[in-house]
């Protein structure tokens, strides 16, 4: 599959297209010729000789420092090379391509100034699979993912070190040489250009979009197989009860734990049992918690299609072919749903914790043997895999503590205010991966309980989940190595298997 770079804005879907299953871009005539227009404004600058930041002047705090002529293309080159700063562990090739293919669209909306030829080096960058070595620190957010880019750009001029489609690490220049591709001899504004956006940040955002709409409805499989598990009640997902309270995620989450639990003969054989009139909020109140996480994903995609849509560059050419100075790669409105987004899914985990803490106290867990062990004391069940999932749970709390709060000034105070938008990304994507293996740990114990209920049977897709989680982690029996099994069943979860699983029986919201 091929995404076409058009005047129109980038999709979420094609932006993941290109970053994970790797789709090659084509740039569209349209765009080329939006792109020929607008340089020849940047050359019409460059000649008449008035100082421009970006062209003729020194950056950040150096602003006021005039570049002769002879000098603006070496600097450039020379704000590539110095700002490719980052250190730390690499970055992951989904994260850099998801960066990459957004930096390609706002090079394309015109307002950058770049020549076609530059464009077109930089799509061919990602269409031969040539990913720059990127690392885990060095942007503030603000102007941008500045360093980030830097080592994307530093690539694009042969310089640096990067991986070809197989991973192997090589230079740069070994790998354009490979691939049959010259080094970009960067012109003036280009370098700036390269480099002044939000797109690390967006990238991360539109994957943890994906990854995190997936988890939260495969988190209602896990919390109906707890209901389950823990004798109780689907009367409190009639959609009467939340049309009271007609929040979109909670009443999505609701109807989704409605039909998994329909027809469960576990459920229907204590409906009347006196001993049991109310469930703990943590199976009462699950589609008020994931539904509210459900909305706050939905605003963050809201977010991200805007920016999508967004041309940001510094400065930026306009339709009368001035350039002019502006913030709109200031971070903020990112870095915001990306902490938004990392305390929503802290505390869905937390609850889901309480779920499986449930089902594993025999005082609470209503006939289930302690531990969900096969001979309690001999064994000691699933005790140690609640301990993993309230550590995991912990350091989701640690990394819902908000990155855009923070600020450090920088470049001589001349960037005084900076959003650490990058930073927020990057908890994320860690809080996300913490998240999928808080829900294997459920579905483990769910799984496994609703095996210990038999001979009543559960509904026909959480029996059916049941069945699959246990195939792989082994079901009840003697205590056995736990990680192995944890990690089986948090391959399930990431691989999108149980997903798909449960789309033969019911459509999940």
């Amino acid at each position: 599959m091929t995404v076409e770079i058009t005047p129109a804005a980038m999709t979420r879907d094609e932006l993941i297209a290109v970053a994970r299953t790797r789709d090659a871009v084509v740039l569209s005539e349209a765009v080329l010729g939006r792109l020929s227009a607008q340089r020849h404004a940047i050359d019409a600058l460059v000649e008449s000789g008035t100082p421009v930041y970006g062209l003729s002047t020194g950056f950040g705090s150096l602003a006021t420092t005039f570049i002769s002529p002879e000098d603006r293309r070496e600097l450039q080159r020379s704000l590539i090379r110095s700002h490719a700063a980052g250190v730390g562990p690499e970055v992951e090739t989904e994260v850099i391509r998801a960066m990459m293919v957004s930096r390609l669209t706002n090079l394309c909306s015109g307002v950058s100034g770049v020549r076609p030829s530059t464009a077109l080096a930089y799509a061919a960058l990602l269409n031969e699979q040539i990913t720059p070595i990127v690392h885990e620190f060095g942007s503030l957010g603000c102007s941008g993912d500045l360093a980030p880019l830097a080592h994307v750009a530093l690539a694009l001029m042969g310089e640096g070190d990067v991986r070809d489609r197989g991973g192997a690490r090589m230079s740069a220049r070994d790998a354009l040489v490979g691939a049959g591709l010259d080094p970009v001899v960067l012109a003036e504004k280009e370098g700036l250009a390269l480099i002044n956006g939000t797109d690390g940040m967006l990238g991360q955002l539109v994957l943890a979009i994906e990854d995190g709409d997936d988890l939260l409805r495969l988190m209602d499989v896990a919390a109906a197989m707890s209901v389950e598990a823990l004798r109780g009640t689907d009367r409190v997902f009639l959609e009467e009860i939340h049309a009271l309270r007609p929040h979109v995620g909670q009443r999505l989450s609701a109807a989704n734990l409605a039909s998994l639990l329909a027809n469960s003969e576990i459920v229907s054989s204590h409906l009347d049992d006196p001993s049991q009139v109310q469930d703990a909020y943590s199976l009462r109140c699950a589609p008020q918690v994931h539904g509210a996480a459900r909305d706050t994903f939905s605003y963050a995609a809201r977010v991200a299609d805007v920016e999508l849509a967004s041309a940001i560059d510094n400065p930026s050419v306009l339709v009368d072919g001035s350039l002019v100075s502006n913030g709109n790669f200031h971070g903020a409105p990112i870095a915001y749903v990306l902490d938004f987004l990392a305390i929503a899914l802290a505390d869905v985990a937390s609850m889901s914790e309480r779920r499986t803490d449930r089902m594993l106290d025999v005082h609470r867990s209503y006939g289930l043997p302690p531990f969900l062990a096969h001979q309690a004391g001999v064994d000691s069940g699933l005790m140690i895999a609640q301990y993993a999932q309230a550590a995991l749970v912990s350091e989701m709390k640690r990394l819902a503590t908000p990155a855009s709060v923070d600020s450090i000034p920088s470049s001589g105070m001349q960037e005084d205010h900076v959003s650490m938008g990058w930073h927020a990304a990057r908890k994320l994507r860690s809080s996300l991966n913490a998240f999928a293996d808080v829900l294997a740990i459920e579905l483990l114990s769910g799984a496994r309980a609703l095996a210990l209920r038999s001979p009543l049977t559960p509904s026909p897709v959480t029996g059916a989940v049941s069945e699959r989680v246990n195939a792989v982690s082994g079901g009840p029996g003697h205590d056995r190595w736990l990680s192995p099994e944890i990690a089986a069943v948090g391959e399930l979860v990431r691989s999108g298997e149980l997903l798909e699983l449960v789309s033969r029986f019911v459509t999940l919201s």
